[in-house]
């Protein structure tokens, strides 16, 4: 069973968007940060119109109204991590990088969330040119799935060569770590694979494919369990794994 969180132990930040149905978004970093005994801030870039099976539509937030979210946070607490997920429009890009510069924040751990699990495209058309010049040279991480990783680097992706390629080429343009998420190849029988480059050290993760229907949200999760192994002054190379774990026994929970 988790431990009841303290108030003294670190606090994490969600910027990220809100998901009514609980499945996916800040609601579901909440529930990791309190898994991983980190206290829970957020601020929400997008209110959310979906269930479990489907998503009908989202009202973005302002890059005024984020603003109002997140510095009463920042002024009342010291921020242990930052992550990152749904921005949908350019505005909320722009004022992100500038929180995070006017701010004593620390490097955010980025999910660079596209669409929802069913298909709803979430961002505008521009937003990922302005992530890759604005904020990803403000990152300590950046996850994506395979998908999202050649949408920003404009490589294809078909196996853990071409995955160390596009990680080298993230790290390129401005993130200090890429993890990219191998788990929608299908070229490794024996599971899936993730790969992560950190300034250039390149470790792989091999898991295991588990029988079933997907989870909604496992990015959404493993990118808040990162940032709040950070939080606890976890390696980036331990964080991950530590994430890793905690995903794969949610998915083996929910096909039992």
């Amino acid at each position: 069973m988790t431990e009841q969180v303290q108030v003294s132990d670190p606090v994490v930040l969600s910027i990220a968007g809100f998901d009514p149905s609980g499945g996916a978004g800040i609601i579901a970093d909440v529930r990791t940060f309190v898994h991983f005994k980190v206290r829970s801030a957020a601020a929400i870039t997008s209110l959310t119109f979906q269930n479990s099976r489907e998503s009908f539509g989202a009202i973005h937030e302002t890059a005024r109204s984020l603003r109002a979210q997140v510095l009463p946070i920042i002024a009342e607490h010291q921020i242990a991590a930052v992550k990152i997920g749904l921005l949908p429009t350019s505005e909320l890009v722009l004022e992100i990088a500038r929180l995070m510069t006017e701010s004593v924040l620390p490097a955010p751990v980025i999910d660079p969330v596209t669409r929802s699990t069913s298909g709803y495209d979430l961002v505008e058309p521009d937003v990922l040119e302005t992530l890759v010049s604005e904020l990803m040279p403000l990152a300590r991480l950046i996850t994506p799935n395979i998908s999202e990783a050649e949408a920003i680097t404009g490589l294809r992706i078909t196996d853990e060569k071409e995955m160390k390629v596009a990680a080298a080429r993230l790290r390129e343009l401005g993130a200090r770590a890429a993890l990219i998420k191998g788990g929608h190849l299908s070229s490794h029988a024996s599971g899936p694979v993730d790969l992560l480059d950190d300034d250039g050290h390149v470790t792989v993760f091999q898991g295991e494919w588990i029988a079933g229907q997907n989870l909604r949200g496992t990015g959404c999760m493993l990118s808040s369990a990162i940032a709040a192994g950070l939080a606890h002054d976890k390696s980036l190379e331990e964080s991950v794994r530590a994430a890793k774990s905690f995903v794969a026994d949610a998915i083996r929970q929910a096909q039992d």
